[in-house]
């Protein structure tokens, strides 16, 4: 995922609210999100390169994303691990964050509606997330670049409502506003690249969002997961009661 939006614990009838968008070279062989037939606890999509994924829910209530940390003038383990198995080991306990430096930098969520935890391998910090509208990029938990910003303040709104429509939070994920020059971060890709990653909605020529999720977890127990794929098109949705 490259950029993350959720509320925890702040919509009465929904504790957990998650809008997401998943940026990947156009070229990387995935599957739509799915009951896994040989983890059948686990609903996400797949990376059929490595065998991870950027996002996902469990029968039980268990959550995960991720996001990459973007910039170019740090260093890179020799042979780095796919981030994706970390969302993978998050689903099914606890994530292996004791070999977080032998992944390229990464944002870790994982947890449940009950209690959320944020983990990242650029400063090495291990957290609870706190009650609130949080947004995360390629940067850490909530740096102001503006595609968060912008998207905290959709997301926002969308979320006001008694009952939260996904397509209101689609809409949000779904722009494709670029950020002047002048409030643009430096993650040393140069001023044109950086540019054409600042919308929420990225496309570029074989690089752009591949498809973007909504999650709410409602406060009786089920869980509504809707995912919206732009390449190719599609769409999925499943209503997930979950395990006392």
């Amino acid at each position: 995922m490259c950029l993350i939006l959720f509320a925890f614990r702040v919509h009465p009838f929904y504790p957990l609210i998650v809008a997401a968008n998943r940026d990947e070279f156009l070229e990387r062989p995935t599957a739509a999100a799915s009951f896994w037939s040989d983890q059948k606890e686990i609903l996400a999509g797949r990376d059929l390169s490595a065998g991870g994924t950027w996002l996902g829910i469990t029968r039980s209530g268990r959550f995960a994303a991720i996001t990459n940390h973007r910039d170019l003038r740090r260093g890179r383990p020799s042979q780095p691990l796919s981030r994706g198995s970390l969302v993978l080991s998050a689903l099914k306990g606890e994530p292996d964050l004791k070999s977080a430096n032998r992944y390229d930098g990464f944002n870790l969520l994982f947890g449940s509606a009950l209690g959320l935890r944020y983990s990242n391998n650029i400063d090495g910090s291990l957290s609870d997330v706190t009650p609130g509208i949080h947004g995360l990029s390629n940067h850490l938990l909530n740096t102001p670049w503006p595609k968060v910003l912008k998207a905290k303040t959709g997301f926002r709104a969308a979320i006001a409502a008694e009952q939260p429509e996904p397509e209101a939070l689609f809409n949000v994920l779904l722009d494709r506003s670029i950020a002047p020059d002048e409030q643009l971060p430096n993650t040393g890709i140069g001023t044109e690249r950086e540019r054409a990653l600042s919308p929420a909605f990225i496309s570029t020529t074989g690089y752009g969002t591949r498809c973007s999720t909504v999650v709410l977890f409602g406060s009786d127990g089920r869980i509504r997961f809707e995912e919206r794929t732009h390449e190719p098109v599609g769409m999925v949705e499943y209503i997930v009661e979950t395990k006392a």
